[in-house]
């Protein structure tokens, strides 16, 4: 990452540097990926300034340009590989989840979404060797269910697993949630999630994961009816692309949970499908349909990968965590 200060940009003065500070671009690569309109606002200054400070800041971070196949290749070599604990499901993701990409879980209730998240946050904290990215995770929860007794659990789960004495307090000490009151308190907390990733990103556990739980929760209940499809499909772009953006400039996983709805003209098929529309669908890397099986088992479904086939593993939600059945 550039070391570039935000002054030494041209066109940025001490007191459009604080402004911009404030607004929350606090880098120059957070500079180089926004656009004028977003930057101009958020700064008080003209959207041709704004776009004159980026274009500067895409020259300092470099980034923005074309690049070769074979410097994106040894980019994509940067890109970690989160275990979920079940070798199936790491199976069907290519060996992980990946960082830098939005994998999106929908399905419904009790279908483990939430376990999943969990046990993620627990699982990127440790060393790259057991599956881990070694990092921190930062927890947008919009529905109040994150527990930390659960981590509690899943970490003694790892400490049998492993045979070593993990002390879930310190797990916990690594996972900062916040919880979402309606739909633009979650916008805002993407932006308070990039300054907290700033803030540790030379500590020893860097932010490695983000996960908003559910994404779509508040949306539905704020948008109701067709009259407001447009403006909620517009916002929800909008945050995922800046969510997106967290995920590139962290080399962080970004896992979004989302809910379904039913279709009951559906005679043929699953009947359930994701809301969201195609937007989410199309800005999700990856998607993944969890449901239930009999007892403590789950079916995950890869239903959409860049460079996946489609395919299904079963794994079990056990009180150690997400295990293989």
């Amino acid at each position: 990452m550039s070391e570039t200060l935000l002054e030494d940009l041209d066109h940025v003065g001490p007191a459009t540097a604080q402004k911009l500070i404030d607004a929350g671009f606090s880098t120059v690569e957070a500079i180089a990926v926004s656009s004028p309109a977003e930057l101009a606002t958020a700064a008080d200054i003209g959207e041709s300034t704004a776009a004159k400070i980026i274009l500067a800041a895409r020259k300092a971070a470099d980034i923005g340009g074309f690049e070769t196949g074979d410097v994106v290749m040894e980019r994509r070599k940067l890109v970690g590989k989160l275990s979920t604990g079940c070798k199936e499901f790491n199976d069907i993701m290519g060996g992980g989840i990946d960082s830098q990409a939005i994998t999106e879980v929908y399905g419904e209730f009790g279908s483990g979404k939430t376990q999943l998240g969990h046990q993620l946050a627990v699982n990127v904290q440790l060393p790259q060797e057991k599956g881990g990215l070694n990092g921190s995770v930062i927890m947008i929860d919009t529905e109040n269910t994150f527990r930390p007794e659960r981590i509690k659990q899943m970490v003694d789960g790892l400490s049998e697993l492993y045979g070593e004495d993990y002390d879930y307090e310190e797990f916990l000490k690594h996972i900062h949630v916040a919880r979402a009151y309606n739909s633009n308190h979650q916008i805002l907390l993407v932006d308070a999630a990039s300054e907290l990733a700033n803030q540790l990103k030379d500590s020893d556990k860097p932010v490695r994961l983000l996960i908003v739980d559910s994404l779509t929760a508040h949306f539905r209940a704020e948008y109701i009816g067709r009259g407001t499809l447009a403006d909620r499909q517009q916002k929800l772009n909008k945050h995922l692309h800046d969510i997106q953006r967290f995920g590139d400039l962290n080399n962080a996983v970004v896992l979004v949970t989302n809910q379904v709805m039913s279709k009951p003209d559906a005679f043929f098929g699953d009947p359930t499908k994701p809301i969201g529309g195609h937007i989410l669908g199309h800005t999700s890397t990856f998607r993944l349909y969890m449901r239930k099986s009999k007892g403590d088992k789950r079916i995950v479904k890869l239903v959409d990968a860049p460079n996946l086939p489609d395919a299904e593993a079963v794994i079990s939600v056990t009180t150690a965590g997400l295990r293989d059945p």
